[in-house]
């Protein structure tokens, strides 16, 4: 029994997500305000208040013009994700690393899966109250692996297009900024043995 319980240990130290949490989706990802919450530190831990800029806010409207199709507005939403980080990185004073492990815990800016699932979660809640998303709707976010099947826990949130086809929307493994996973649902579902993308 040890040894399972250090075999775990080790694979989130590898380089899983640390966390299986899953208790933030509603009300962090609350936007009436106007305001988002961006979770850091780890399972949400530490929550930082973001208003965007009139420039940001700008930049974030461009990316949608002319979306005229489920395909434009989600190569659009993968763009907005890297200004809505880049914006976090500028508030936080922080830039978050790819990935997350056990050794980050804690610490101001660093965000493992359930932080990046639910930030993201909420900034698309974000685009779709200010009326950007016209082909998609924001979904539950979605959770895979259980380490017996050689995967660690993972989540990611999730949109569905007009057809019903849900898309994983995926910035854990790139650092603040970086182009986010946009892919079919059931092709993420599958993904992250031992780790890999």
């Amino acid at each position: 029994m040890a040894r399972f319980v250090s075999l775990i240990a080790l694979a989130g130290i590898a380089g899983g997500c640390t966390s299986v949490s899953s208790n933030y989706n509603d009300d962090i990802a609350d936007v009436s305000s106007g305001r988002l919450t961006v979770c850091h530190g780890f399972d949400c831990r530490n929550q930082t208040a973001l208003t965007f800029s009139a420039d940001e806010e700008r930049r974030l409207r461009a990316l949608f013009v002319g979306t005229s199709n489920d395909a434009a507005e989600r190569e659009a939403i993968r763009k907005a994700v890297q200004v809505f980080e880049n914006a976090t990185t500028a508030r936080l004073g922080v830039a978050d690393k790819p990935k997350s492990d056990l050794s980050q815990t804690g610490q101001h800016g660093q965000m493992d899966c359930i932080d990046e699932s639910t930030n993201t979660r909420t900034f698309l809640r974000y685009l779709s109250s200010h009326g950007l998303l016209k082909h998609h709707e924001v979904r539950t976010n979605v959770t895979r692996g259980v380490i017996f099947d050689g995967r660690y826990f993972h989540a990611t949130a999730v949109i569905r297009d007009g057809s019903g086809q849900r898309w994983a929307v995926d910035s854990w493994y790139e650092p603040a900024g970086g182009p986010p996973d946009v892919m079919r649902l059931e092709e993420w579902l599958g993904r992250g043995a031992m780790g890999r993308r």
